[in-house]
């Protein structure tokens, strides 16, 4: 039987997938309603100049990990339709599946070399 501070950070992971659900609904929402683009792909705190580009691309991330959240959410907590190992295997890898995606597409819109001098 598991000691029970595995218990507590089991509900404590599980109490922080609401937050984390709220942000990326929220993002991918601002994204496709609002055309708001100023959280796209941002590189130390600065979009690329061609925001528009890259958009789509974050507003899916944002949306699927979401989706994917409050299903797991939704299924743990209404249907306890998963055990405790599936559900936190599933929101571990959508997590970190999200985070590297997004920092993979902020890379890309920004480039992949070094900046070049304007003088040059």
């Amino acid at each position: 039987m598991p000691l029970p501070s595995v218990f507590i950070l089991n509900w404590i992971f599980l109490i922080a997938l609401f937050p984390v659900a709220f942000f990326w609904l929220r993002r991918a929402y601002r994204i496709l309603v609002k055309r708001d683009f100023s959280e796209v792909a941002l590189k130390k705190g600065v979009p690329p100049p061609n925001v528009e580009k890259y958009a789509p691309y974050e507003m899916v991330i944002n949306l699927v990990g979401g989706v994917v959240m409050v299903g797991v959410l939704v299924a743990v907590l209404g249907f306890q339709a998963m055990t405790s190992e599936d559900w936190i295997a599933t929101a571990g890898v959508t997590l970190w599946c999200k985070l590297l995606a997004s920092f993979a597409l902020s890379r890309q819109a920004h480039g992949l070399g070094p900046k070049k001098k304007q003088g040059s």
